[in-house]
């Protein structure tokens, strides 16, 4: 498998684009502003969208996407997600006011897009691949994801906060090459942390101390108005761990 991140910052700026990994070129793990950078026939070709929640930095891109090539596709482009981010996205933007519904357009019997509701431990499977939902801690229902296939696996934590589910999900997994694990804040904006269910880097060093596995790990989400700080907080507390931050256009085969 391949991914390439298309975004991996938590926020906006030059070159900063917001949570979205292409996966083998059809499927999409969130759907941020790094979206936007994909062409007409990359968006053509994507045929899942997984979310890991509704906030807008993960799922700010979808509706253009539809907008956008809807009418290119043979087939509805499926979108799974927790029941309440489905329950999100039909409230408050695909609701008509804000953006189109495209679960019926152009006909509710030929959509342009599905909703496929998942819930946490559920498996998809795509190809021979696999997708499982990982249990996150986070201000809204949200998940990560354990993508994989017979040979080796990858696990996005998506938005969360110190979470034990999460690491005896992830230890069950042998073969295990690569966790990716966001770090919104630095540690003194801690409190802020907290209250958003974000990590720090304090408190990216004690959840690393829970992994029983040797993979290699890649930091996501810095917010880019700090970004400086929390890459030298990071390699402080958690340099044992020789993390390295993500950037926008790494590809990682697994």
């Amino acid at each position: 498998m391949k991914l390439r991140v298309l975004g991996c910052s938590g926020g906006i700026g030059a070159r900063a684009r917001t949570t979205s990994f292409l996966v083998d070129g059809d499927i999409l793990i969130d759907a941020g502003t790094g979206v936007e950078d994909m062409t007409i026939d990359e968006l053509a070709a994507v045929d899942h969208v997984f979310l890991t929640h509704s906030h807008l930095d993960h799922i700010a891109a979808l509706p253009l996407v539809i907008d956008s090539v809807g009418a290119l596709r043979s087939r509805p482009l499926v979108v799974h997600a927790l029941p309440e981010t489905i329950e999100a996205l039909k409230t408050h933007i695909f609701n008509w006011v804000i953006w189109p519904d495209f679960t019926e357009i152009p006909h509710y019997e030929r959509p342009w897009m599905v909703f496929e509701p998942l819930a946490v431990g559920q498996v998809v499977q795509v190809g021979d691949r696999y997708v499982r939902s990982l249990a996150a801690n986070h201000t809204v229902p949200a998940v990560g994801f354990h993508l994989y296939h017979d040979k080796a696996s990858l696990v996005f934590s998506g938005d969360t906060g110190p979470n034990d589910e999460f690491w005896r999900q992830v230890n069950a997994i042998q073969n295990l090459r690569y966790l990716i694990i966001e770090t919104a804040f630095s540690n003194r904006e801690q409190d802020l942390a907290m209250t958003a269910k974000h990590l720090f880097p304090i408190q990216l060093a004690d959840e690393l101390g829970k992994l029983q596995r040797d993979a290699q790990i890649l930091i996501t989400h810095l917010k880019p108005s700090d970004r400086v700080r929390i890459a030298q907080e990071i390699d402080a507390w958690a340099g044992r761990f020789a993390p390295r931050l993500l950037e926008g256009g790494d590809v990682i085969e697994f």
